[in-house]
C-alpha cells in the first residue's frame, strides 16, 4: 500500500514540478523562477525522480532537501534509497533507454550518501493536498504504480482507470517528461514535465506548473524556463555519461524514441507553447494553445 503524505490546505499559489534527473543548473534555473514569483519552498512540490540522468546527482537530491520543497518518491529515489542494482523506470527490455540506464544509474550510486539514501527512503510515495476547493493528488507515474508511463495520448479508459483508484479531483503526475493536461468529465490528469530534461520539442527549455486560486476554481499555467543547459551538458561529458543526453540538454530532442507513443512521436521537435487552463473553464477567458497530443 503507498504511503501517502497530507500536505494539507493551500490557500496561495503552488509550484509543481518534477524530473530534475541530476540536472543542477536546471534547478538553479527553476529556483529563480520560484523567486521571481514570491513561491516560499513550502508551497513548492516536486513529482519523484529528482536524480538521473544528468551529472549531479549528489547536488541535486541536497539542493531539494536542504532547501525543504514538498517531494515524492520517484522508482529513482525509491531504488536508490534501498541501493537497488537498477533504477526500474519502466523502460522497454532491451530499449535505447533500457541500454543507457547502466550508466547513469551507477554514476548517481557512486555519488550517494547514508545521508541522501535516507531522506529518500523518507519520502512519501504520493501526497494530497487541498486548494481551491479542489482535491489533489500527487504520484510519479500513476496512481496504481510508481513507473508507470502515462501519455496524453492514452485512451480515456486508462486515465479513467486510474482516477477511478482515487476520490480526488485531479491527479499530478510526472515520470513521463512532457507536460499537458487531459480532462476527462469534471476531472483533470496534470504532468507540469520535466525540469532537467528538454519536453522533446527542439528548444533546450525545462517545464514547470503553477497552480493558483482562481474564483470557486483553480487556473494551472504551464510554463517553461531557460537555464545553463550547456554548463549542465558539458559536466555530462566531462563524467563519461552517455552522449545522447548531454546532446539532448541542446537540442532539445531525446536521444530515443522507443517509449513514446506514435501520436507523441509525431509531434517531435515541435515548440511546445506556454498555456493557461482554467477549471472549470472560465467562459470568456482566451486561453492560448500548447502541443500536448490527446490532452482534453
Amino acid at each position: 500500500m503507498a504511503d501517502i503524505a497530507d500536505f494539507g490546505r493551500f490557500t496561495g499559489p503552488v509550484l509543481l514540478c518534477g524530473g530534475a534527473v541530476s540536472n543542477l543548473e536546471a534547478l538553479e534555473g527553476f529556483e529563480s523562477q520560484a523567486c521571481r514569483r514570491g513561491i516560499a519552498p513550502d508551497h513548492i512540490i516536486h513529482t519523484g525522480d529528482v536524480i538521473a540522468y544528468c551529472a549531479d546527482a549528489a547536488k541535486a537530491a541536497a539542493f531539494v532537501a536542504e532547501r525543504g520543497w514538498r517531494a515524492i518518491k520517484g522508482n529513482v529515489e525509491a531504488q536508490l534509497a534501498a541501493a537497488a542494482d537498477s533504477c526500474a523506470c519502466g523502460f522497454q527490455p532491451g530499449s535505447v533507454c533500457d541500454g543507457l540506464t547502466s550508466s547513469w544509474y551507477d554514476h548517481a550510486q557512486r555519488q550517494m550518501t547514508p545521508g541522501l539514501r535516507r531522506w529518500m527512503a523518507g519520502l512519501p510515495d504520493q501526497a494530497a493536498f487541498e486548494l481551491g476547493n479542489r482535491r489533489f493528488r500527487v504520484v510519479h507515474g500513476s496512481v496504481a504504480a510508481t513507473n508507470r508511463f502515462m501519455f496524453a495520448s492514452l485512451p480515456e479508459a486508462e486515465f479513467a482507470e486510474e482516477l477511478g483508484r482515487t476520490s480526488v479531483d485531479c491527479v499530478i503526475a510526472g515520470h513521463t517528461g512532457l507536460p499537458f493536461t487531459r480532462a476527462l468529465g469534471d476531472r483533470l490528469w496534470h504532468n507540469p514535465g520535466s525540469l532537467g530534461l528538454p519536453a522533446n520539442d527542439g528548444t533546450p527549455r525545462g517545464w514547470y506548473s503553477l497552480l493558483e486560486p482562481s474564483g470557486d476554481g483553480v487556473r494551472l499555467h504551464h510554463l517553461s524556463f531557460r537555464y545553463n543547459h550547456d554548463t549542465a551538458a558539458a559536466k555530462m561529458r566531462a563524467a563519461g555519461l552517455p552522449e545522447g543526453y548531454g546532446a539532448c540538454l541542446e537540442s532539445g530532442l531525446w536521444p530515443s524514441l522507443d517509449v513514446l507513443p506514435k501520436p507523441e512521436r509525431a509531434a517531435t521537435g515541435q515548440a511546445l507553447v506556454e498555456h493557461i487552463r482554467d477549471w472549470p473553464p472560465a467562459r470568456s477567458s482566451l486561453q492560448s494553445c500548447v502541443r500536448t497530443v490527446g490532452a482534453g
